[in-house]
């Protein structure tokens, strides 16, 4: 198992590597200059030089990649040309909103998602069936805006019953706090259900038909017992790997519903650092979230080994 760990985390060495060249060449390669930006509409050529050397962006592209990266691994991920601050101070101010709204959003699916996926299952054919997997292809179907926007409009404007926008922390209330992340845990919520209910769905159908689970029924066992301890124990394999594979879809969904519902999130921060083409801020925030993606695909392949005692590395 130790050896297995060792193996996993060596491996997302060159992972990471490549996903900041990637990002760090994209950037660069990309029209605009972030010294004119700074420098405004009314600055001289000479003012936007003078940015431009102070930020070394007048240096070759292998150069800043060199520097660059070695500060990174010192910790050090620079300072935002847009807001003025250190990158470090920028995510860590803005760490609570996305880490609410991702784990919101994962309890909510998960809870919704499996049970559904199992009805689906075990009442195959059914009117039952057939609404949720009709509802999955909803989820995957309508974009995250529009579903965002659509749940403003209704529970907010019309109904009136939950905040537009906005977030309140944790620390000042956790009514507040949970009025704000209703609508934005559901939007978000919607494709990940879908994803999570269609594999459980196929995943539990496939399981049903073992000759253990017809024992199970033979020996006098309930249906309830039979899906919970023998079927959906079973089928949790495939379950737990499209919920590690969809938190990707989990940070593209955070980008876009911080973005509808003015949540001052790690989302937020990456739209506004993209489009001031501030690199620095747009280089830490990409590496962050990709380190996660591989930290949650290592602790899902970690899980294997309890869910499946036949599973060993």
């Amino acid at each position: 198992m130790f050896g297995y760990i060792a193996r996993r985390l060596l491996a997302t060495i060159p992972v990471m590597a490549v996903v900041a060249v990637l990002v760090f060449m994209l950037l660069r390669l990309t029209a605009g200059d972030p010294a004119a930006i700074i420098a405004g509409d009314n600055a001289t050529s000479q003012d936007v030089a003078a940015i431009r050397e102070k930020l070394g962006l007048d240096r070759p592209i292998v150069e800043q990649f060199v520097i660059w990266l070695g500060r990174i691994l010192q910790g050090d991920f620079g300072e935002s040309f847009f807001f003025k601050k250190t990158v470090a101070e920028l995510i860590v101010g803005r760490v609570e909103p996305t880490l609410a709204l991702a784990v919101c959003t994962l309890f909510l699916a998960v809870a919704t998602a499996v049970p559904l996926g199992v009805i689906a299952a075990w009442k195959r054919g059914t009117w039952i069936d057939r609404g949720v997997m009709g509802l999955s292809v909803f989820g995957f179907s309508v974009p995250v805006f529009v579903i965002g926007y659509a749940l403003i409009y209704l529970f907010a404007i019309e109904l009136a019953w939950l905040p537009v926008q906005g977030y309140q922390p944790l620390a000042e209330g956790f009514g507040g706090f949970l009025e704000r992340m209703v609508l934005p845990s559901i939007t978000l919520a919607v494709i990940y259900v879908a994803l999570i209910a269609r594999i459980t769905r196929a995943s539990v159908l496939e399981v049903m038909n073992a000759d253990y689970v017809r024992t199970a029924r033979a020996k006098g066992l309930g249906e309830l017992p039979v899906l919970v301890r023998h079927v959906l124990r079973n089928a949790a394999v495939p379950i737990v790997t499209v919920i590690g594979l969809g938190v990707a879809l989990l940070i593209g969904g955070v980008v876009v519903t911080e973005s509808v519902f003015s949540i001052p999130g790690l989302g937020r921060l990456t739209v506004d650092a993209v489009l001031a083409r501030d690199y620095p801020t747009v280089q830490a925030v990409v590496l962050l979230f990709s380190a996660v993606y591989v930290v949650i695909n290592l602790l899902v392949d970690l899980t294997y080994t309890f869910l499946d005692p036949r599973i060993r590395y």
